[in-house]
């Protein structure tokens, strides 16, 4: 069961990002509003840079593959994106999103800290030193 759950865990911290990507992909224009609406600038840019970072970042850490780079740029993303989006704390569903948020950083920085676990495809940080699936123990 130990060798599955990092895997179950992967999954469900990556899950999110890849669906949130794709949501603002067929959203485009809404998502491009409601950023305008916080004030920000190149929202365009800043949502294709978005869109990236969300479906390989979060695929990134599904499949194992360079899963410290795909957690540390989703953190990184996550840091100003509940900075500027969720810190309304005069309402409920904003202090809930805040700490959703900080909770997925959370799960973010422990794949930082000890990497993908087994039933990764690439993983060249392995604290057993194996890079491929199926070589650790």
């Amino acid at each position: 069961m130990q060798r599955y759950l990092p895997l179950i865990g992967r999954i469900l911290l990556g899950l999110l990002f890849v669906m949130s990507g794709v949501n603002k992909i067929t959203g485009f224009e809404g998502t491009q509003q409601y950023m305008a609406s916080y004030g920000m600038p190149m929202t365009a840019v800043l949502l294709v840079g978005a869109i990236l970072v969300e479906v390989l970042g979060g695929l990134s850490v599904i499949v194992g593959v360079l899963p410290r780079l795909g957690a540390a740029s989703l953190v990184l993303f996550l840091i100003p994106a509940t900075l500027i989006f969720h810190t309304n704390f005069a309402e409920q569903t904003q202090v809930i999103m805040f700490l959703k948020n900080l909770s997925i950083m959370g799960g973010l920085l422990l794949i930082l800290a000890y990497g993908s676990g087994p039933l990764s495809l690439y993983d060249p940080t392995a604290a057993d030193g194996s890079e491929v699936a199926g070589t650790r123990p």
